[in-house]
């Protein structure tokens, strides 16, 4: 089984600032920590950015940057998208097949919805998912703490089996690649 690992929209506007995620910089590290033993091992690492029309994550601003502290390498691919699911008009499907990836580990921002959205579209394609459950965060909402969400999001992502395939949760010390 080949891996990638996906890191979805860890940008500026949503780690500093007026919508700064949740434990932003301790996901920030914890996804530092397990991109490092995907680089170790060869494996396949994809930085996902998305970008919208609005100043908040408009191509080329600041806050469409990667935040402060998220580690990248040369050996990984860069990849642009405008909706919440990083497959959807995206050459990421295409890219995966390419490398013979058959599971995703995926963790970033935000859980409900780009987290979410990729990860139920991975699975629908048949690729395996290790979700990082202490790699990926939010915003609270009028309901929900920014932490809760997250857990439901852990709790529901993992408990889909419609697809024959499933996504596994594992804490980012606990991911390994071999």
């Amino acid at each position: 089984m080949s891996r990638a690992m996906l890191v979805i929209d860890v940008q500026r506007s949503l780690c500093e600032g007026e919508y700064q995620s949740f434990d932003s910089d301790g996901v920030i590290n914890r996804i530092n920590d397990v991109t490092a033993k995907a680089r170790a091992a060869g494996v396949l690492v994809v930085i996902i950015q998305h970008e919208s029309k609005d100043a908040l994550l408009a191509h080329g601003t600041r806050g469409w940057e990667l935040a402060a502290g998220l580690q990248t390498a040369q050996t990984d691919i860069f990849l642009r998208k405008t909706a919440s699911d990083s497959f959807h008009r995206t050459e990421l499907d295409a890219i995966l097949k390419q490398h013979g990836v058959t599971e995703l580990v995926i963790c970033g921002i935000q859980s409900d919805f780009c987290v979410d959205s990729t990860t139920r579209r991975a699975l629908a394609l048949g690729y395996e998912v290790v979700l990082v459950s202490d790699g990926h965060t939010t915003l609270d909402n009028k309901h929900l703490t920014a932490a809760q969400i997250t857990q439901h999001h852990n709790e529901t992502l993992s408990n889909i089996d419609s697809f024959g395939v499933r996504a596994r949760l594992q804490n980012a010390r606990d991911v390994l690649f071999s």
